[in-house]
């Protein structure tokens, strides 16, 4: 359970420094980023831990390193996405009022 609290530390943690550094975060909320990379993070953890990946020597590390991994790739997907995507979206909202 150590794990879970610190997997979802590390990546609510990289969630905010992925929202820190994106050029575009004033196009999405400060939780998105970090909403993404815990959930990400803790199911990915619960998914390990199920498959037993836990309790199997060798493979110890898998439940504490990669869920903090895909947590932080995931919430960095997710900036790029929202943040490309709100960007257009706002362009042609504002390309439309201006053409009336």
């Amino acid at each position: 359970m150590l794990s879970l609290i610190v997997v979802a530390m590390v990546t609510v943690a990289a969630g905010f420094v992925v929202w820190a550094n994106d050029k575009r975060h004033t196009k999405y909320g400060i939780s998105v980023p970090a909403g993404v990379a815990a959930a990400v993070g803790m199911l990915s953890w619960i998914i390990f831990m199920a498959a037993g990946f836990g309790y199997q020597p060798g493979l110890t590390w898998i439940p504490w390193i990669l869920p903090m991994v895909l947590g932080t790739a995931a919430s960095i997907g997710a900036v790029v996405y929202l943040g490309r995507t709100r960007t257009r979206h706002d362009t042609d909202r504002l390309t439309a009022i201006l053409k009336l």
